[in-house]
């Protein structure tokens, strides 16, 4: 055999430059750097989008028939230019797969057909959006500050059609005794916004829940942490302290250890329940992301 390998000219730059005697060091730390980017991963530091287009994939190859029916139900939800993978030639992405899922866990536990919906916090609309997408309900009320409800009120009547819109109600935080009066919810739901609120706010919003509601569902993290490889503190340190101050649960814990987790959820059960004559329905991990928790609770009010 007279040929031989060459070395081509990708790899020859690779090897004189990012993974040679010096780069390779000690390998004390070479699963973190140049190294071993080269050789068996993406670089985390500049490939986010890429995994998180993997991690999508990856969910959407589990969602079953049933799953992907409430999924095209959700008419619109491409608006905006969400980062997407195609999977059996339909649009995805992680947003929406969360509130698939976040549907699910309720529709399980709690017959929302016909329902009054209260969201506290809704953030862009996503909930609501799915909610009515797949459900009959009558009324949705979102409460929420006002620079956010002003996206959420443009997305929602973007995407819904407009008799579905004309069953929303927007209540800004500072108009909430006078806007709601009298008015009582079947479900109340929140989605990872009562864990940045303070203790004073928090405590308001579990006995509004608890007076006026049926049920509550509640998506959010059952802790703090402290890693920094996570994101290098990329907002600031002061970011971070207030982030470690907001919420009923500011335990630090590590958030990549299930069992922690699993354990830190027993506080979480126990910190979110309205009040004392409220029993949790079910509870749960909520994927996909490691720290967050779902549980539903049910009032005294629901059993009459």
């Amino acid at each position: 055999m007279g040929l031989k390998p060459q070395v081509n000219e990708l790899w020859r730059y690779i090897g004189e430059n990012e993974v040679n005697a010096e780069a390779i060091g000690d390998l004390a730390e070479f699963k973190r750097g140049q190294v071993i980017y080269r050789l068996t991963s993406f670089d985390v530091r500049t490939n986010g989008v890429r995994y998180l287009k993997t991690l999508i994939h990856n969910l959407a190859g589990r969602l079953g028939p049933e799953s992907w029916e409430r999924l095209r139900r959700i008419e619109g939800r491409e608006f905006g230019h969400p980062y997407s993978v195609t999977y059996d030639g339909e649009p995805v992405c992680l947003d929406y797969l969360r509130a698939v899922s976040d549907l699910e866990f309720m529709e399980k536990n709690v017959d929302l057909d016909g329902r009054r919906v209260l969201e506290i916090g809704a953030g862009y609309g996503r909930t609501c959006h799915t909610l009515m997408s797949n459900k009959d309900i009558v009324s949705y009320t979102i409460i929420d500050i006002p620079t956010t409800m002003a996206l959420s009120r443009k997305y929602l009547r973007t995407v819904l059609s407009e008799e579905q819109f004309g069953r929303i109600d927007f209540i800004p935080i500072d108009e909430i005794e006078e806007s709601l009066g009298s008015a009582r919810f079947d479900l109340c739901v929140n989605v990872d916004s009562l864990a940045e609120m303070s203790a004073e706010t928090f405590g308001y919003y579990l006995a509004l829940i608890a007076e006026r509601c049926r049920y509550f569902y509640t998506n959010n993290p059952v802790g703090k942490y402290m890693d920094k490889s996570l994101d290098d503190h990329a907002r600031g340190e002061e970011a971070v302290a207030r982030a470690l101050d907001a919420g009923p649960l500011v335990d630090v814990i590590d958030i990549d250890d299930n069992r922690a987790v699993r354990e830190q959820a027993r506080k979480f059960v126990v910190a979110y329940r309205p009040d004392d004559s409220w029993c949790c329905v079910a509870d749960e991990w909520a994927p996909p992301f490691t720290w967050y928790w779902q549980a539903l609770f049910q009032g005294p009010a629901a059993g009459r």
